[in-house]
């Protein structure tokens, strides 16, 4: 299978269903987890279905052709991408989506998102229209030195893509929802406000809304609706206040047997970046001043993913009062210590 795994990790639910992780390389140098859930006789499933894409990276499809086949090898389900019920997108990023237009020439399988993700899938360039803040503005109230590297990718970023070509989706989810009678439909703003999780029986597949390793990247409410420190504390509470989850599967990286826990730790270190953004901000500072103040050795490949960061951190400490927000004479925001 490639350089990933050989035998996919197996889950079988209360209710009998069985879940198989599938890591695959969504692009060069990073992975994600793309799920197979299969229900009925292994040797003739009644129902298969395939939750996130991967991406569009050049190892993908065959990623999840080889899954396919070691789940078919290594535990007799006779499954494969011709054989699949039902797509789900937890989320319209590229490294969730990004791979079904590749799967679309290899299965006809109804695609499933929550209905306000959907514009994303079905018109490529609607980001651009969903920008609260347009990226120029973006630039500007960041106070990035104009004409520098991260001050041009902030503002390229509102010619990106979600998907290559546009892709139908047939089942809108809502809050709530029960899909094909299976699973539980979640919505989990904060990371994307367009995200979903996933329940089946005690197992909740949560995207990149719990991860085992690491925080999910976060971006401030002003420029994508859902998105946010906020959103993502009371998302949080409310996949922590779910009775029965033992097993919580994320996006990226290995399963995570205590789900509160890892809630707990979530939460815990993200209360741990607002104090240290509180504690850094020293005199009225600029964004992009406090982001080389709390990441003084910032990597290139970090840079946009905890710009975006620090800009939420600050975005929610001036809601709750702790910092206020002046414009210096560019437009730039200045953030003051209450």
């Amino acid at each position: 299978m490639t350089d990933v795994d050989s035998l996919p990790a197996q889950y079988v639910t209360s209710g009998g269903a069985r879940v198989y992780t599938l890591p695959v390389r969504a692009f060069p140098n990073f992975r994600a987890n793309a799920y197979l859930l299969v229900r009925g006789n292994p040797h003739a499933p009644a129902y298969a279905a395939l939750v996130d894409t991967g991406g569009s990276g050049p190892n993908n499809l065959s990623d999840l052709q080889a899954g396919f086949a070691a789940v078919r090898d290594g535990y007799g389900e006779a499954v494969g991408l011709d054989t699949l019920s039902r797509i789900v997108i937890t989320h319209p990023h590229p490294d969730h989506l990004g791979g079904l237009s590749a799967l679309r020439e290899h299965t006809d399988a109804p695609v499933a998102a929550f209905h306000s993700a959907v514009p994303f899938i079905e018109q490529p360039g609607a980001l651009r229209a969903a920008w609260l803040t347009l990226p120029d503005a973006q630039a500007t109230w960041l106070g990035l030195p104009p004409g520098g590297e991260l001050d041009g990718r902030i503002r390229r970023r509102g010619s990106n893509l979600t998907v290559p070509r546009a892709l139908p989706v047939a089942t809108p989810l809502h809050d709530g929802d029960v899909l094909d009678d299976l699973l539980h439909v979640i919505h989990t703003p904060g990371h994307e406000g367009n995200q979903i999780c996933l329940r089946v029986d005690e197992v909740l597949l949560s995207a990149d809304h719990l991860l085992p390793l690491n925080s999910p990247p976060l971006m401030p409410a002003r420029f994508l609706p859902g998105s946010g420190v906020a959103a993502f504390l009371a998302s949080l509470d409310r996949v922590e206040a779910l009775d029965g989850v033992t097993l919580a599967l994320g996006g990226h990286d290995g399963p995570m047997p205590d789900p509160r826990a890892r809630i707990h730790a979530l939460r815990t270190r993200t209360h741990e970046k607002l104090d240290g953004l509180l504690a850094a901000c020293t005199h009225p500072m600029t964004i992009h001043d406090l982001l080389l103040a709390l990441h003084p050795r910032l990597r290139s490949i970090q840079a946009v993913l905890l710009l975006d960061q620090t800009a939420a951190l600050t975005e929610y400490l001036t809601a709750t009062g702790a910092l206020s927000e002046t414009a210096r004479e560019d437009g730039a925001g200045l953030f003051t210590r209450t």
